[in-house]
C-alpha cells in the first residue's frame, strides 16, 4: 500500500519532500464564525492560543489518546500548528473583520426596522446604489457557496419595475 505523501495544492506539496518521505500527515481545521470582536478582548496572539487549544480539546474529546502525542513539534517544543485569526485574515487578503463571508451571516428574516420598500432590500441584496445589488455572501442573508445570493438578486430583479 503506498505511503501519503499528503495534500496537495497547486501541484505543489505542503510537506518538504523529507517529511513527506518519512509519512507525516497534516490537518486542516477550518473554524468558521469567531467573531472578530475577540481579538481586541484577548489579543491577536492569545486568541490563537485559545483557539488552538480549543482545537485540540476538541478532537481530542473524541479521540481514545490525547492528538498531542503525535502532532510535530518545533526546536522549542511548540506544536507546528498553524493558527491565523479574523485579524490575521484580515491583514494578510484585505477581508474587512478577516470574515470569508464578508459580514456576519443573518437569519432568513428581515430585522423588524430594516426597509423593505424596494425589491432588492426585500430580497436581501440592497446596496447604496441604484441597480447595484449584493450576490454573494455579502448579502443580507448570507450565501457562502449555496448560490442564495445570486438567486436572491436575480428574483429582485425580476420583481423590479425598471425601465
Amino acid at each position: 500500500m503506498p505511503r501519503s505523501t499528503g495534500p496537495r495544492r497547486a501541484g505543489c506539496p505542503i510537506l518538504g519532500p523529507e517529511l513527506a518521505a518519512s509519512g507525516a500527515q497534516t490537518l486542516t481545521v477550518f473554524g468558521l464564525h469567531v467573531p472578530d470582536r475577540l481579538v481586541d478582548r484577548f489579543g491577536n496572539d492569545e486568541l490563537r492560543d485559545r483557539l488552538r487549544d480549543a482545537v485540540l480539546a476538541s478532537l481530542d474529546s473524541v479521540l481514545a489518546e490525547p492528538i498531542a502525542g503525535v502532532i510535530a513539534t518545533d526546536a522549542a517544543g511548540r506544536p507546528c500548528i498553524e493558527v491565523k485569526t479574523t485579524r490575521d485574515l484580515e491583514q494578510a487578503l484585505a477581508m474587512p473583520g478577516g470574515n470569508i463571508f464578508h459580514g456576519s451571516l443573518s437569519w432568513p428574516w428581515a430585522e423588524p426596522d430594516a426597509p423593505l420598500t424596494t425589491p432588492a432590500e426585500r430580497w436581501g441584496v440592497a446596496t447604496a446604489h441604484p441597480r447595484v445589488l449584493v450576490c454573494g455572501s455579502g448579502a443580507v442573508r448570507g450565501g457562502a457557496v449555496s448560490g442564495i445570493g445570486g438567486h436572491n438578486a436575480a428574483m429582485a430583479v425580476l420583481e423590479e419595475d425598471l425601465p
